[in-house]
């Protein structure tokens, strides 16, 4: 008759060190001979000073601290979660404990005899060398001993990343050539130009390039006075143009440029200035060509006149970021550059969308960037929220003139969503009415939500505190920021309020500090990343820098870090929170690009033990400033 409980027993040990390296037969041997323990919170396993067990012991479920006490000082040495190994020192020395075990917990714990144990180590060298390891540190696991408290680690293994040889290829050039007469007047070509978006112009007759006309040459002519705005376009063009034949290389055209002391190459049928024009390069285009830096994706970005090229654009920025997490680089510098490649796009598409409006802005507007955008923390391609302020105007003007924005509102949407920025699923956008309104009843919409918060107002209030103006008039943001913190200055009432929902998620670790994972609908049996923990630090850095009346920060752990000097008796827990935040935004990150979707929701199987105990450590922080928040505030968890 088999045994299952054993079988079970070694199932679980199987997945952990040193037990990883021995054969079915041995591990089962041994989980024959484990006896499960339970210990409650507080309980010890073993203490400082006794002697020592016949046993030594793996966590099942709970936590336990190792702590050593010198000089009646108590120091936490580590902390043994999920398939951790301690209590060590009789397979090798026969004494008393050094250290204590105390659980941290409720727990369930499996002694191991050191007799059944030991006859493993004689014959297994790699078994051997984890456990002194181990008995030498005073670590349950010696492997991870420098990652201890750090999700994602400065030693970790980095990916090779061998350069391509950029300057080996063929250049890209344009082959849409944008021409004049040489006898054309100097102010039509400059609006040719303008029009067209270029900083260049060849001048052909009968399709041979005789000159070529740019930004450049303009500048130090006609608006220097040497001659007048409708001379013809022979006398400032630069001639002869220096050319070359299609398949030049990237290095050939850096080369001539450097050499010529110019910033455009001609490219004709035979490389001559004696044969048909068919395309012109330009510096940006080499630019563009050495592959996904970000100057030459905000100058693309820049340039787009479609949304199908600024979705291709937004794939080489989710190269960029990939290559980023890949060599590891610090999250603060990742998050302000993708930042800044998304900001540069949602001004594009309202560029864009103005183009494609009958007329002008009746009055000045600002578009808002709201939630994850606004703090600098949307990384993958997750939905947009926006909203539009807009110029207070007389009554009679008002329909007509929210309805320019709802129109113009649904242009720009559109091409977000085409772009790769879903949809909100709550239609929090700014195509909606609710969203779009003039900045006067915006003030009278916060007002309403915040002098009687009920909890959908403070849901909405929360959106609406982490926002950036993507593009527009920033005075008429800054007015209603100024009229949001007046009246949240002493207002008591709607700070518990913010609080209370920052308690909304509680610690994402249930009995036995297992994950609480979805019970039903699609992500049955998945963890929820978002809703569980980084909703629970982006709300509690929201409502303490609120508490503190500070403006312009929106990013979490900024204002975490602002946080640690305005309270330094505090300073510690909120540089951890700084921390958590921008690990566990890294870790969605990782897993969004792993899985090509927003990382929002994870299969707990798929991650690694050290995923696990790291992403656990970051919860604890996040208890430990709910707690604060509970005691500052006087409110309990949000139900």
């Amino acid at each position: 008759m088999k045994n299952t409980i054993a079988e079970r027993i070694a199932d679980f040990l199987k997945r952990f060190p040193p037990f990883d390296l021995l054969k079915p037969h041995q591990l089962l041997e041994i989980a024959q001979q484990v006896k499960v323990i339970y210990k409650q919170k507080g309980e010890y396993v073993f203490q400082q000073g006794t002697q020592g067990h016949e046993l030594f012991y793996v966590v099942h479920k709970g936590a336990v601290a190792i702590e050593k006490t010198e000089n009646d000082q108590v120091r936490t040495l580590d902390k043994c979660d999920e398939g951790d190994a301690f209590g060590l020192r009789p397979l090798f020395a026969n004494e008393h404990y050094k250290i204590s075990a105390i659980v941290e917990e409720e727990s369930v714990l499996y002694a191991i005899p050191i007799e059944t144990f030991k006859p493993l180590i004689k014959r297994n060298y790699r078994v051997g060398q984890f456990l002194i390891e181990s008995f030498a540190s005073n670590t349950r696991n010696p492997y991870s001993r420098e990652h201890r408290g750090k999700l994602y680690t400065e030693e970790e293994d980095q990916e090779e990343i061998t350069p391509e040889l950029f300057e080996l290829q063929p250049v890209k050039f344009v082959k849409n050539l944008i021409s004049c007469n040489k006898g054309d007047p100097v102010s039509e070509v400059a609006k040719m130009m303008s029009k067209r978006k270029v900083g260049s112009i060849l001048v052909l007759e009968n399709q041979i390039p005789v000159g070529i006309v740019t930004d450049k040459d303009i500048r130090n002519t006609i608006a220097v006075g040497k001659y007048p705005i409708d001379v013809a376009v022979e006398k400032i063009m630069t001639s002869p143009v220096i050319c070359y034949q299609k398949g030049l290389t990237i290095a050939q055209a850096q080369v001539a440029m450097i050499k010529h002391k110019i910033s455009h190459l001609c490219i004709t049928k035979d490389g001559t200035p004696n044969t048909k024009a068919i395309g012109i390069v330009s510096e940006h285009d080499i630019i563009v060509s050495q592959g996904n830096n970000p100057a030459a994706l905000i100058k693309a970005i820049k340039r787009a006149n479609k949304s199908k090229s600024l979705r291709a654009i937004r794939e080489r920025v989710m190269h960029l970021l990939s290559g980023y997490i890949r060599q590891n680089i610090p999250m603060t510098h990742v998050s302000k550059i993708i930042f800044e490649l998304n900001d540069a796009t949602i001004k594009r598409v309202i560029e864009r969308s103005l183009e494609k409006m009958n007329e002008h802005p009746p009055v000045k507007f600002a578009w808002m960037s709201l939630g994850s955008q606004g703090r600098k923390e949307q990384l993958l391609h997750t939905d947009q929220d926006n909203a539009i302020i807009f110029q207070d105007v007389p009554e009679s003007e008002l329909e007509a003139t929210k309805a320019y924005f709802i129109k113009l509102a649904k242009i720009a949407n559109k091409s977000l969503y085409t772009i790769g920025f879903d949809y909100c699923p709550a239609d929090m956008m700014a195509r909606n009415p609710s969203w779009c309104l003039p900045l006067s009843q915006w003030k009278d919409q916060f007002e309403d939500w915040m002098v009687n918060p009920e909890n959908e107002d403070i849901l909405l209030c929360s959106i609406f505190f982490d926002y950036d103006i993507s593009y527009g008039d920033v005075h008429l943001t800054n007015q209603l920021a100024d009229h949001i913190f007046q009246l949240s200055e002493n207002n008591q009432i709607f700070l518990a309020a913010m609080a209370s929902v920052s308690l909304r998620s509680p610690s994402p670790l249930g009995f036995f500090r297992q994950f609480l994972i979805e019970s039903n609908g699609e992500h049955k049996d998945f963890f929820d990343l978002k809703k569980r923990a980084l909703m629970p630090i982006t709300d509690a850095g929201r409502v303490l820098i609120l508490h503190h009346k500070i403006k312009n920060i929106n990013n979490t752990a900024e204002r975490f870090e602002k946080l640690a000097s305005l309270e330094p008796q505090n300073s510690e827990l909120y540089l951890s929170c700084s921390y958590t935040a921008k690990a566990l935004l890294k870790f969605r990150t990782k897993q969004g690009l792993m899985h090509k979707d927003t990382g929002r929701f994870i299969a707990l199987d798929a991650l690694s033990k050290e995923e696990r105990i790291k992403l656990k450590r970051c919860f604890k922080t996040i208890s430990e400033v709910q707690e604060l928040i509970k005691l500052r505030f006087k409110v309990s968890s949000f139900i």
